[in-house]
């Protein structure tokens, strides 16, 4: 019971890194290009839930939003954000093989059937949503 003592807590030592860390090798600038990716993601969600908003405003409005989209300034835009979704993409899928241990009959199925078998859904999912806006 000694009011003067003070509970020390020590400064760990902790080095400084600086901002740009990451670009110092190859796979870290990747992994941090794909994590920004993200960004282009909630970019796209947000503008599908703006359309629909703009759907249930009526035809003026749906109409003002895709001149909008017309504009040269949302066309480079979506542009940029359309080559971040599909690095996005293809990275994510990349990683599935690493992530997805699959077994059949007690073995384990190669990686590179996993990965196939993700573009192939990919390029499924793709192709009936081409189909369902296009081809009907």
């Amino acid at each position: 019971m000694n009011p003067g003592y003070k509970l020390y807590h020590p400064k760990w030592h902790r080095m400084r890194m600086p901002i740009f860390w990451w670009l110092g090798k190859l796979s870290y600038t990747k992994f941090i290009t794909r994590e920004l990716t993200s960004l282009a993601v909630g970019y796209a969600a947000i503008m599908i839930l703006i359309e629909v908003w703009a759907l249930s405003r009526g035809q003026d409005a749906y109409e003002r939003f895709v001149g909008w989209l017309q504009s040269p300034v949302a066309l480079i835009l979506n542009a940029l954000v359309l080559l971040a979704l599909l690095f996005h993409t293809i990275t994510w899928l990349n990683l599935a093989p690493k992530a997805l241990i699959v077994r059949v009959g007690g073995r384990r199925v190669p990686e590179n059937v996993v990965l196939v078998a993700h573009y192939l859904g990919w390029v499924a999912a793709t192709l009936v949503v081409i189909w369902y806006l296009v081809g009907r």
